[in-house]
């Protein structure tokens, strides 16, 4: 901004003053890209979740201090262009804001979480999405995520003053999708279709066996004409054979 002659000495002393709060407005680029835990860890990536490394060391800058708050910032991947870093901690944006918005802040923390030179045996990750219990209207609520992206992430430092610091965005993240059962081809399906008829068929013919068999039966036994009815009465002839007559008697001498 060039100044002529006639302006004042007081508007010439505030020009160096504006340029400090103009560059004091921008923030502190952090050259650390969040990446996904290993893929060998168990639940890396689900239909609601993710998991990251924690950015362990990153935040040790001086003009963060441990009282800052350190929060993980959601996106839609085509809603990174978009993002305002909100200037106070009541504006930040919830999960609730996220179908309109398309980002949220979640998992605040401090840079006391996310020490340097830890040992490289332990797992120190974050899971993204994992928490069921809290509102989405709630600030900070690490609420599932609701669909399979892809999402992209970052950091952002924010103090009392407003935003601080931020890293860079991660590469897209997709998660797991639910595996739809799909109809088998069409020359498969045909036979299918085909050995199913014939099976039917042969079931309704046994069926109608066994019940011809069932009635056949009961007729048998149930609806046969008796030999004699009760009313009957029934005559017998006496027969006597001739090999079974008493002997003639033999007279006496």
């Amino acid at each position: 901004m060039g100044l002529g002659r006639g302006q004042s000495p007081l508007l010439m002393a505030l020009v160096p003053l504006l340029t400090c709060l103009q560059t004091g407005m921008s923030l502190e680029h952090i050259s650390y890209v969040p990446q996904l835990s290993s893929a060998t860890l168990g639940g890396r990536l689900t239909q609601s979740t993710f998991t990251l490394e924690q950015p362990r060391g990153q935040f040790s800058h001086p003009s963060i201090s441990d009282s800052d708050a350190i929060w993980l910032v959601v996106a839609h991947s085509n809603a990174t262009q978009k993002f305002t870093a909100p200037q106070k901690v009541e504006d930040t944006p919830v999960p609730a804001d996220f179908p309109q918005g398309g980002y949220y802040l979640t998992l605040r923390a401090s840079r006391a979480l996310y020490p340097g030179g830890q040992p490289s045996n332990q797992l120190w990750v974050l899971r993204v999405g994992n928490d069921t219990r809290c509102s989405p209207r709630t600030r900070g609520c690490n609420h599932p995520l609701p669909g399979p992206g892809p999402y992209r992430v970052k950091f952002l430092v924010m103090s009392d003053r407003g935003p601080m610091a931020e890293t860079e965005w991660s590469s897209e993240t997709r998660l797991q999708q639910a595996e739809v059962l799909q109809a088998a081809p069409g020359p498969h399906t045909a036979g299918t279709v085909v050995i199913i008829a014939i099976l039917s068929v042969l079931l309704a013919i046994l069926l109608a066996a066994l019940l011809t068999l069932l009635i056949f039966t009961w007729y048998d036994t149930c609806g046969s004409t008796p030999i004699s009815g009760p009313g009957e009465l029934v005559f017998m002839r006496k027969y006597d054979t001739h090999h079974m007559s008493r002997p003639s008697a033999v007279g006496a001498s």
